[in-house]
């Protein structure tokens, strides 16, 4: 069968992604650089007979999209950093009421209003929790515009399975990179299923009731306790990564996103002088592909590693924690819009 691609950005590769895999309402607010992707959700969602708002704030965008998964449809909203700051509090609602939704967060240069330039500053956010109490999103890092399309399948099954919140943790450059994009509907199936706690009317059943709120003593520590459960179970199974090259490698680089697209150049051109280097690129930031780190100190005992981010260094606690001091960890990024090139990341390994 002829295989059909088509010229898209990253932005447009997550709605689409989004749509195809059967997401029925989105609610969103518009903030640069992620506005490709609301104005593709606008245009075509309506169009399929599903519901597209644009919200009046990111706080309404979020709590609608509480509404629209409690009633058991497929629901998403998209922002970039300060926009996905302002959802927190629902976020955690999501959370708290053990609801499936999605959550695009474009990254940009910050602290605050920041820039509009990529970053990766928004690490600790995503994957611990970012609003109050002890719980998890389930948070996925594409580094091209195909794996951004197939990843959003990933997260609406993972986000119903789980019935947990799921983050793709893009940035500015993924979003506004165009790449082909094969895009074949039949080719990526997404599952179904079933949800009995949905509020979709009570006749012939008990009424459900989606809540976050536990006020009888000892309720709250008894429901932490069964997330703390689903955690870990999700963290024994749900663990995703790519590896290049590091079983004979002497430096391993460790990089995430779009940052992994310039650290994959680097070894592959380093490899080809016949230097011993090697990639390790987490896709599940949470949870975080520990896995691969110990499996990797086992085998390859003389390694060291060199860890690169668009920030200033929040996925290095994940790596030092999961390699246990087994191997010794470098570090080396840049902030605020900042990009690490491969030239600063070769003489970094030098």
């Amino acid at each position: 069968m002829k295989t059909t691609k088509i010229l898209i950005s990253g932005n447009e590769a997550i709605a689409k992604g989004a749509i195809d895999a059967g997401c029925f309402f989105y609610a969103g607010y518009p903030i640069t650089p992620q506005n490709e992707l609301i104005a593709y959700m606008a245009t075509h969602m309506p169009a399929l007979g599903r519901v597209f708002i644009q919200a009046e704030s990111e706080l309404a965008a979020i709590n609608m999209v509480y509404g629209a998964s409690a009633a058991g449809v497929r629901a998403m909203t998209s922002s970039s950093s300060p926009g996905v700051s302002l959802k927190q509090e629902g976020i955690s609602y999501i959370a708290g009421a053990e609801l499936p939704a999605v959550i695009v967060n474009m990254v940009r240069g910050g602290p605050g209003l920041g820039n509009i330039a990529p970053a990766q500053s928004d690490y600790f956010q995503s994957t611990r929790g970012g609003g109050h109490g002890d719980y998890h999103c389930l948070v996925l890092a594409p580094y091209s515009v195909q794996e951004a399309y197939e990843l959003m399948f990933t997260s609406f099954d993972l986000t119903d399975k789980y019935r947990i919140p799921a983050i793709i943790l893009g940035d500015g450059m993924l979003g506004q990179m165009m790449e082909p994009l094969e895009g074949q509907r039949s080719k990526f199936k997404s599952q179904r299923y079933e949800k009995p706690w949905a509020l979709t009317g009570c006749a012939g059943r008990k009424p459900n009731i989606a809540k976050s709120f536990y006020l009888a003593e000892g309720d709250l520590e008894k429901f932490n306790l069964l997330l703390q459960k689903k955690y870990k179970l999700i963290r024994a199974k749900e663990q995703r990564w790519e590896e290049f090259f590091v079983q004979d490698a002497k430096i391993i680089l460790v990089a995430y996103g779009s940052m992994a697209r310039i650290a994959k150049s680097v070894v592959t051109g380093l490899r080809a002088k016949g230097k011993k280097i090697g990639l390790i690129r987490p896709i599940s930031l949470w949870p975080f592909p520990e896995k691969i780190f110990q499996q990797t100190a086992l085998k390859n005992k003389k390694a060291k590693v060199l860890v690169v981010e668009m920030s200033y260094g929040q996925m290095l606690e994940d790596v030092k924690l999961a390699l246990n001091c087994k191997l010794p960890v470098e570090f080396f990024g840049r902030s605020g819009g900042g990009i690490p090139t491969e030239e600063e990341i070769i003489k970094q390994i030098k």
